[in-house]
């Protein structure tokens, strides 16, 4: 028998400001639910994220929530918000220079 499959309830956000850091995306986007995660990928040259996280739901109401608003503006910027696609994997492509909570 198959082991159970674990829902995973991420949002894979894009256009994100260089001033924001990953602690701003976490407390913006627990408004709409619980955070288990946020990713924030650093350019290890320039020391710069890369403009798109992953932040991840403890619920799919969370997920649902987040999802049903638009648009997302921080900083006077449209945060570009989509369901993720693929469930996000911590591996060899990721920099150890990430932000992760």
């Amino acid at each position: 028998m198959a082991a159970p499959s674990k829902k995973v309830f991420e949002l894979f956000v894009s256009k994100i400001p260089w001033s924001l850091a990953g602690k701003e995306m976490r407390e913006y986007f627990a408004q709409f639910g619980p955070v288990k995660k946020c990713l924030l990928p650093f350019h290890k040259e320039t020391g710069f994220h890369k403009g798109f996280c992953w932040v991840g739901f403890a619920t799919e109401e969370g997920l649902n929530n987040a999802l049903q608003k638009d648009p997302h503006m921080l900083e006077g910027a449209k945060l570009q918000v989509q369901k993720n696609i693929r469930p996000f994997v911590e591996g060899p492509r990721l920099s150890k220079d990430a932000e992760y909570d």
